[in-house]
């Protein structure tokens, strides 16, 4: 009987110290919230999401369009995304498509704009192999990512 009492209220202490800690939410500080009214006065169907502990996104449809734009914890915009079909994406940038990467399919094409840049964002799949490509206006790739590694080293910091 003395077991049974001191497992359960053993449980019980566990259970006071994690789920209160497990149950909190990172929470969107009012300056970012404010700096995203301020930039984005007319958005529909906001959601946040917390990026990490000083960086935050709001999902949202503004015109019509998908959109998302992020903030640091200080209210300052980070970047901002907007979904869009192929046929937005300008020539230069479809030349490289073509030439650096053929034989891959398009997936989702999103134009980025952060504070030092204009690009897109362009998920390409081959096979099993899946990439995400950052190209600027002019068409010179910026960045290539390989999507199932960069997955496996988020798992691992984790």
């Amino acid at each position: 009987m003395k077991k049974k009492l001191l497992s359960t209220s053993l449980t019980a202490i566990a259970l006071m110290v994690i789920l209160p800690v497990w149950a909190q939410k990172t929470e969107v500080p009012e300056v970012a919230k404010k700096a995203f009214a301020t930039k984005f006065t007319e958005a529909k169907s906001v959601k946040w999401s917390s990026e990490s502990a000083t960086e935050f996104e709001a999902e949202f449809k503004l015109n019509g369009k998908e959109m998302s734009a992020n903030f640091n914890n200080k209210g300052e915009w980070l970047e901002t995304e907007v979904s869009i079909e192929k046929a937005g994406l300008p020539g230069e940038v479809l030349k490289t498509i073509e030439n650096q990467f053929a034989g891959y399919k398009l997936g989702e094409i999103a134009s980025i704009e952060t504070p030092e840049m204009k690009a897109f964002e362009i998920s390409l799949a081959k096979g099993k192999e899946e990439i995400e490509v950052v190209i600027d206006l002019q068409g010179k790739v910026i960045k290539k990512v390989d999507v199932k590694e960069e997955e496996e080293k988020e798992e691992k910091e984790k």
